[in-house]
């Protein structure tokens, strides 16, 4: 006789944890063996070490009867020193320059730290423009504190650094690195090239779409898929005439993908 209804209890895995078998019986079932009994689709799993690891499913649910019955759940797990843990809430914190922990939004800390270092659109679009290398940009970025990963996660990962930098920071209008490639393949100003070079050219912007700007600006990248399909990196530079006629090509390449439409 259950007057206080503790026998309930039993349904609650914050009082006893999640039930390590369920057996649907009746009230004319035999249940004198149960506790001998075992099961090929246990409720938990048994991991090395012996330690036992529950699955992280809505709780069960009761119904008339009182049987348990687990509802569909997925088979994730999560164990901290082999306790089990339920996630609640996930909250992603960034340390800036400083080391101080960022207190502000992404956009907002990326805006202000853009700016310290290029007051206006302009001046930052003039130093993409002339730098030798776009890669030392960013990375002179990413170590003020800019995390570019994580304004992709944010804002879009089909958009390259300097899309970020302009939109987040400037408020511009960010395209992405397919809608740029394309607006260059539309312009058509490589035809001025041989045949090889131009098959080049458009296999670096089909790189860029894929990938990013950094990939196409090393020399590696004549080595990777689709560029190894037209050469070795000797045969590709040649096709423009040298390493320094291809490097000077590459940096065309480079303005007409961010020149303004």
């Amino acid at each position: 006789m259950d007057f206080r209804n503790v026998t309930n209890l039993f349904a609650d895995q914050n009082f006893d944890g999640y039930p390590v078998m369920i057996k649907d019986v009746t009230e004319d079932d035999d249940i004198s063996g149960t506790d001998d009994e075992v099961t090929d689709d246990p409720i938990v799993d048994v991991v090395d070490g012996g330690d036992v690891e529950f699955p992280t499913p809505e709780y069960p649910t009761v119904t008339g009867g009182g049987f348990i019955v687990a509802e569909p759940n997925p088979r994730e797990k999560i164990r901290v020193d082999g306790v089990l843990v339920k996630v609640l809430n996930e909250r992603v914190q960034y340390l800036g320059a400083d080391g101080r922990i960022i207190t502000e939004s992404l956009k907002d800390y990326t805006k202000k730290n853009v700016i310290e270092k290029y007051a206006t659109l302009e001046t930052f679009l003039n130093s993409w423009k002339n730098a030798d290398k776009k890669k030392a940009i960013v990375e002179a970025l990413e170590q003020q504190g800019i995390f570019f990963e994580a304004l992709k996660e944010e804002i879009g990962k089909d958009f390259d650094p300097f899309d970020l930098i302009c939109h987040v920071a400037f408020e511009a209008k960010p395209l992405t690195r397919k809608e740029r490639a394309n607006n260059v393949k539309k312009r058509n100003y490589f035809t001025k090239y041989g045949e090889k070079a131009q098959s080049v050219i458009k296999s670096l912007l089909d790189k860029y779409a894929d990938d990013d700007l950094l990939t196409i600006e090393s020399l590696d990248v004549l080595k990777l898929d689709p560029l190894n399909k037209l050469g070795s990196p000797l045969e590709i530079i040649n096709a423009f005439g040298g390493k320094e006629n291809y490097i000077q090509a590459l940096k065309e390449l480079e303005n007409e993908l961010y020149k303004a439409a």
